[in-house]
């Protein structure tokens, strides 16, 4: 069977969706300080970015972003039939006592969630964690709920979102899969 693909989020929604995000981050927050945003190694990376991006057009002012890798934290890691491709963790700043806000392109199980949530622990101790992602798509397998939802999109087990952010927002996409 062919896999069939539905674009569900373009460029010009992705970029509207994001600066509404950051937004509610900085108004829920009360501002920027203490704030930092740490992306989930490899889509919340580049969301983490452009919402950095998007604080400091309206706060005038530089919020730390950071990366973090989770691959040794999951809890799946023995079950999968490969190793797990290690990427880069670079949070340039001391953490504690500050806010955190995690950032991932898509909440599903809530597993890498937490597993993000151990990593940032071994590196100190933040007064609150927050969750910002693009999508929510469901399925939670751990009582884990974003505080900043781009778009809530319901899907079954069988299909697979893929987001794509990169260095120019006119390639941006969100993409539903279905089949194989």
């Amino acid at each position: 069977m062919e896999g069939i693909e539905k674009v569900l989020m373009q460029s010009d929604e992705i970029e509207r969706t994001l600066r509404r995000m950051a937004h509610q981050i900085v108004e829920y927050n009360r501002g920027v300080e203490e704030l930092c945003l740490v992306g989930i190694q490899q889509g919340g990376v580049a969301i983490a970015q452009r919402l950095a991006e998007y604080i400091k057009r309206t706060e005038g002012r530089d919020v730390p972003v950071g990366s973090l890798d989770i691959a040794f934290y999951r809890d799946d890691i023995t079950k999968r039939p490969q190793p797990p491709k290690v990427r880069k963790t670079d949070i340039p700043f001391d953490i504690e006592d500050k806010v955190v806000v995690l950032v991932d392109d898509v909440l599903y199980t809530g597993r890498s969630i937490r597993a993000a949530m151990d990593a940032l622990m071994d590196m100190g101790r933040p007064a609150r964690i927050q969750l910002a992602v693009l999508v929510d798509r469901g399925h939670r397998e751990l009582p884990i709920r974003a505080d900043f939802v781009g778009r809530e999109i319901p899907t079954s087990r069988l299909e697979h979102i893929e987001v794509s952010i990169g260095d120019k927002p006119s390639h941006d996409r969100v993409v539903l899969k279905t089949g194989r």
